[in-house]
Parts: C-alpha cells; structure tokens; sequence
C-alpha cells in the first residue's frame, strides 16, 4: 500500500518537492499540504492540472497550525518538511509534533531534488534572509554579460495566487509583472533584474521553468529564496552571509546545508558590521568548509537626497521577509536615517492597521521599521494606510523596489539603493572568470 504523505510547506519549496519526486510516484499517496510563514495561502487546492493523473481531484492545502489533527484524523505515515529560514530548534520542534503523533519525519536532500540542467548554472543562496543575495546574483549577472554570456536569471518560486496560470512565468517587462498580479515581494526580486534587461522565470513547475530557460541561455543563474536550496543542481554555487548575525550560518536550517557545500561564501556587509561577527563567520567556514573560497563584501547604500533626512521624523520602510521570518531588526533605510542624521525615526507600530497589525503580533521583534508586506491588493493598500496615517515628515524606503509605483505616499520619500561591492582579494571577479575558464576548457 501507499505511504501516506502530508508535505509542510509555505507555497514554494514543498510544491518542488512534490514535483520532482512524489508527483508519479505511485509508493506514497500525498494526502495533503499544510502552509505557514506566508498569509492567506491556505484552503486553497494543489490543482489536478499541477497534480498529475495520481490526484484527479488536487490536494487541498491546510493551515500548518491542523497538523496534529491531520496527522491523526488521516492515519499520514510521513510528513515532509519542505520550508526555509528557520532554527535548528524549530525544525526540531515540528519532528517531535510529528513523531508524537505517530508519522515520521523526513527533511529531503539535493539527490531528490535537485534537477540537473543542460546549461552551466551558477546559484546564489544564503544561509539566512536578508545576506544580501539579490545584490549578489546582480553582480553575478553583469559579470557574466559582460563576457558576452546571455544569462537567464530563474527566481525561487512565490505562487501566492492561482498556481495553474503561475505554472511557468516569465518576466521582462512591468507589464509582465502587472499580467501576473505580483505582489510586493515578487516585485522586490523581478524588478531590478528587468531594469537591466535580464529576463526572469519563476513559477510552480520548476521542470518545465528550466526546458523553457534552457532555450534562451548560455547560462542558468538559480536566484535563491530565503536560505533555501537551489532546485538546480549548481556548477558553481555562492552562498552569502551576514556578519551582523554570526553563527546564524550555522544554526538555521537549511542555511547550514548551504553554507557546508558552498563553492564560494561571500561575507556581506563587512563595511557596517563588528569585525568579530566577520571573524566568526571565517572561523566557521575554516571549521565546517575549508575548501570554500570565501569572499569579503559590502554592501553600500545610495540615497536620492542624503540632505533631505537630515533634521526630520522620518518613517523607514525595508524589506518585508528580511525583517519577519528573517529575524533583522533593520535594513538600509535604517541604516540611511541614521547616517544622515534624521531627528527621528518614527515608530510605526501605533499606526499599523489590518493585516500589517497582524504582522507586528507575529513577528513582536519588527520594532521601529515598517515591512513592506504586500502579498495582495488588500495588504498593499493597508501598508499605504499605516505609511500615511504616521505623522512622518519623510518617509525612506528601503526596499529593492520604489514602492511609490504601488502606494500614493502622501509625505516627501526618499528612496535608499544598494549594491554588492567586493573588497580586496579573492574576489568574486577571480572566482567567475576561473569558473568561465574551466567551462571553456
């Protein structure tokens, strides 16, 4: 008989997992997915179009917080965990839920998931949320072109809306991402890489994702999400991480896995973090991955009108998934205030409505910065209610894109950019044009 199968996920990683190894395998039977991290994607349906011919009627989708009754009430033998981000502790947690109520646990590995591609692919992925890999896949993306190498840049998925139409995506222009209702953080991700002609693939059906990019590239860039694994089996494979957060590379899951088969690990941010939070990030790769090549970099903030701050209660909005499930307690914008010698920054708490209101109770240690959540139309015009019910003089974005193509601001704004920038030797340029030598060979 089929194993029965319940996959934890958070629309992403545990749909892949399906995908690639349980969709038509005929020894499990996957009863259902359950989601969290993310608002508003459960009680939705795995379609049978995505499916496959074992599941004509789909797979309803749970909230996570049903696990225990689901495990009980449809006699599940194994529950998969299929999400990122989180501490060794909190997976930990999850498989004695699990195994208390009588399934087993199962966290699954590169050799089941990781589809090899025809074309050379270079990953970029974390060890947390918010190191500062989209800075770092730009860098990797303008060196490659300028060697004349046409690069596709496939993205982790975020199918937050109707997954059969998100199937396979492919972004580049705005109106591509205005055809596919994206939501903020889609736009965080896809933007910057359209602003420089890079064309952009995300989806649900990663399979199908990779055979279509294929066609349009010498070179795959696998642009991870959140800590996770790439999907991809990388030929080059840089990891990034934050030495404002040392020891993280070796406490979150599955960041770790990251960090230990890295190829090269790039510690960001070295321009603003203590120098012993860098030591310690060097010490655990020396300790854990001594063959990784690691990289020094920063990661410098450039601001519209640096004098625009000076003197004013200014409102700072970053990154959403940097400042939630990735644990920072600022960004760039907050960086920018402080620099340039805003009187205050504004606290924005008492002005947060709806489901931003809902945010802070989630995630209490979001403090004196707004993320800039956005996962549909209705969140999107509640982050504009709490910008403009503050009593902000300016109000700076931080976020990867300009937020003011979404939300009427109603006071003066100031947006903040930033950009990956290597420091001294090795650097990023010698470990890319090796790589390119060796493919060439």
């Amino acid at each position: 008989m089929a194993r029965k199968v319940l996959i934890m996920g958070a629309a992403g990683r545990d749909f892949h997992n399906f995908n690639v190894y349980f969709r038509d395998n005929e020894e499990y039977e996957v009863v259902a997915f359950t989601a969290t991290q993310i608002p508003n994607i459960e009680g939705r349906t795995y379609p049978p179009e995505l499916a496959g011919h074992l599941y004509p009627d789909g797979i309803p989708i749970y909230p996570e917080s049903e696990l225990t009754n689901l495990i009980r009430s449809k006699g599940i033998d194994l529950v998969v965990f299929s999400y990122s981000d989180v501490s060794h502790e909190y997976v930990m947690h999850k498989a004695s839920e699990v195994l208390a109520a009588g399934a087993d646990f199962r966290l699954m590995g590169s050799k089941t998931t990781m589809l090899k591609s025809s074309k050379p692919v270079v990953a970029v992925c974390a060890v947390r949320t918010g190191c500062g890999k989209s800075q770092t896949s730009r860098y990797v993306v303008g060196f490659l072109r300028n060697k004349g190498m046409r690069v596709v840049a496939v993205r982790h998925p975020m199918p937050y809306g109707d997954l059969v139409a998100q199937a396979v995506q492919r972004f580049a222009t705005y109106e591509d991402l205005d055809r596919y209702d994206c939501t903020i953080e889609e736009r965080e991700e896809y933007e910057p890489h359209i602003d420089r002609g890079v064309i952009v693939y995300a989806g649900v059906d990663y399979e199908r994702i990779l055979r279509q990019a294929e066609q349009e590239a010498d070179v795959i860039l696998w642009d991870g999400g959140n800590n996770d694994l790439p999907f991809y089996a990388p030929d080059l494979h840089i990891v990034v991480a934050d030495p404002h957060r040392p020891g993280h590379e070796v406490r979150y899951y599955p960041g770790e896995s990251n960090f230990r088969m890295a190829d090269a690990i790039i510690i960001n941010k070295v321009d603003t973090a203590p120098p012993e939070g860098v030591l310690e990030i060097r010490e655990h790769a020396r300790q854990i991955n001594p063959n990784a090549v690691v990289v020094e970099a920063a990661s410098p903030i450039f601001v519209e009108n640096p004098d625009a701050i000076r003197g004013k209660r200014v409102l700072v909005v970053e990154d959403g998934p940097t400042l939630t499930h990735g644990g920072m307690p600022y960004g760039a914008g907050w960086v920018a205030a402080r620099r340039f010698g805003a009187a205050e920054i504004i606290d924005p708490r008492p002005y947060a409505v709806g489901s931003i209101k809902n945010t802070y109770e989630k995630y209490p240690d979001t403090g004196e910065i707004l993320p800039a959540m956005g996962y549909g139309e209705k969140q999107i015009e509640e982050l504009g209610e709490t910008i403009n019910r503050s009593p902000a003089e300016l109000v700076i974005i931080g976020t990867p894109i300009d937020l003011r193509r979404l939300i009427d601001i109603r006071v003066p704004s100031d947006r903040v950019r930033y950009e990956l920038e290597v420091i001294g030797q090795p650097s990023l340029d010698d470990i890319l044009a090796k790589w390119l030598d060796g493919l060439e060979k």
